[in-house]
């Protein structure tokens, strides 16, 4: 078997000289940074809506269980806020202006801000649990999408994904299923 990798130093440190205002963003880039950044803003929106979602559901809550389901809605609300500043910092390190305009968060978003009445935890439960799931399917395909082409943003969407995938168990707990 032989090894035919080569390394040209001497060409990756003339380019990088060449194109330092491009940042992170080098030739070797594998994918179209504009759509990334436009894929990361969906990300954000998306971010945003579900922590806009779980913070209503968290103070709107009533019922029996409201302090367990209240205290879980709240601790995914705050990992959603965490991962649309990830996201949008990652939008920054492309070169991008992360979108976080309230006017059309609810469009970009790829799951919906509900509110159901405040004494119907299990409905908000379900409609948490089905955002979660869409979340999972969105942020998997763009994973795999992204591949090998831009491994700092897959391995960013792999670990909220993983995150998310975690709000999904969570909420099955509760209930009960």
């Amino acid at each position: 078997m032989s090894d035919d990798f080569v390394l040209d130093v001497t060409r990756i440190r003339e380019d990088a000289r060449r194109k330092m205002e491009a940042g992170p963003v080098t030739d070797s880039y594998g994918v179209d940074s504009e759509r990334v950044i436009d894929i990361l803003n969906d990300v954000i929106a998306t971010e945003m809506v579900c922590w806009l979602r779980y913070t209503r559901h968290a103070i709107s809550a009533t019922g029996i269980d409201r302090a367990q389901v209240a205290a879980e809605f709240t601790e995914h609300a705050a990992q959603e806020m965490q991962h649309a500043m990830r996201a949008a910092e990652r939008v920054s390190q492309l070169g991008g202006e992360p979108d976080f305009d309230p006017a059309t968060l609810a469009r970009r978003a790829h799951t919906d801000y509900t509110t159901p009445s405040p004494n119907e935890l299990k409905e908000m439960l379900e409609h948490n649990l089905l955002a979660e799931r869409i979340v999972i399917s969105s942020y998997q395909e763009i994973v795999r999408w992204l591949a090998d082409r831009d491994p700092t943003t897959r391995r960013l969407l792999e670990s909220i994904l993983e995150e998310e995938e975690e709000h999904a168990d969570d909420i099955l707990d509760l209930l009960g299923t």
